[in-house]
């Protein structure tokens, strides 16, 4: 597998403002939130150096100068990284066209885009192979989903051929759509007005169907997620603690909990399901964490229950307290006695005191 694509370069674009994640995303890019212990994108460098690639650019807007400070030069992972800044954002045809300024691969050859907020187990490397026997000037990463109406789904024909890029629509043709993986011919990303703000899905990939460039879908049905929501970034974290999808990246082995140095679980305590505690995080007796992201320097007192949820750094949830499917923010003091569900969100360095809010009416 690899040494089938020796010299491929990819584009990473990480330029989002990840708004759906807030608060998670007011002192962090999505990219960077701890995932599984890592910063998500460790995750997907590490699949794709897997997969042969050796020099990725980074496509950055959305606090850019955090990127480099936790990825170097690359040199650790292997890799060769580089850094474009959009000083405006520019689209995502618009920001794959300032980062292949840094691309150093011929007009012929493959270039691999990635997206920064996709998890997905698919083989990269068949992709790039199929795109490249094909001679096909974009190949999609299709994915089949149940519910089709929230993203652009993609028909193809017989042959593979992509006959229309719809954008989000009540009644969707198929239940493929765009998984946020391509692979463009050089020559292709060059045909992009440069400095201009352009939509690929908008305009690059419909432009190219109706000009009769072949434009190719690969489909698959492994594992994919798009974390944009707190729940499904808390499924992806769990997903890779638990090996539903295997990451090179994860600092440990897979199971029930994957614990960060320093952390302290009491041996009364119940952490499962997939539950990453951070770095010095603390889980007192009794107290019970399914499923959950639990960051660096967090507490969980005796008796509280956090099941689904994101516990920020350096924040604490107070004994007898119930978290389920909810993000507490970094610093943030929940007190006792509180129960906080269905997605609320707490904003980072905010104190609740004892019993500020309560879904059920025992007190």
């Amino acid at each position: 597998m690899e040494s089938s694509l020796p010299d491929l370069e990819a584009i990473l674009l990480v330029g989002g403002q990840g708004t759906r994640l807030r608060p998670l995303t007011l002192g962090t890019p999505k990219p960077l939130l701890p995932t599984a212990g890592v910063p998500f994108l460790a995750h997907q460098l590490a699949r794709a150096r897997s997969f042969g690639v050796r020099r990725i650019v980074f496509a950055t807007s959305y606090k850019a100068a955090m990127f480099e400070p936790a990825f170097g030069d690359g040199s650790a992972l292997g890799l060769s990284l580089e850094y474009m800044t959009e000083e405006t954002p520019l689209g995502t045809g618009g920001a794959i066209r300032n980062a292949a300024e840094a691309l150093t691969c011929g007009p012929s050859d493959p270039v691999l885009i990635l997206n920064g907020d996709i998890l997905s187990g698919h083989d990269i490397g068949d992709q790039v192979r199929t795109h490249c026997e094909r001679g096909a000037a974009v190949t999609l990463h299709l994915t089949e989903v149940e519910d089709p109406t929230r993203f652009g789904c993609v028909p193809t024909d017989e042959s593979g051929r992509v006959t229309a890029f719809l954008e989000k629509t009540p009644n969707p043709v198929t239940n493929r759509i765009n998984a946020g993986c391509y692979v463009f011919t050089r020559s292709v990303i060059d045909s992009i007005p440069r400095g201009e703000v352009v939509s690929v899905e908008r305009e690059t990939f419909p432009g190219l169907i109706d000009s009769g460039e072949l434009v190719l879908g690969y489909a698959d049905r492994t594992y994919w997620l798009d974390v944009g929501t707190p729940a499904a970034f808390v499924k992806g974290s769990r997903d890779l603690v638990l090996g539903r999808l295997d990451s090179p990246a994860l600092p440990g082995p897979q199971g029930e909990h994957l614990a960060l140095d320093g952390a302290k679980i009491s041996a009364e305590a119940k952490v499962q399901g997939g539950t990453t505690v951070g770095a010095r995080a603390v889980v007192e007796a009794g107290a019970s964490v399914v499923g959950s992201v639990l960051c660096d320097d967090s507490v969980i007192e005796a008796g509280a229950t956090v099941s689904d949820s994101v516990v920020g750094k350096g924040a604490r949830i107070c004994s007898g307290t119930v978290v389920r499917d909810a993000v507490i923010g970094d610093g943030a003091v929940v007190g006792p006695g509180n129960e906080l569900q269905g997605g609320v969100r707490v904003w980072p360095g905010v104190e609740l005191p004892e019993r500020a809010v309560r879904y059920s009416s025992d007190v």
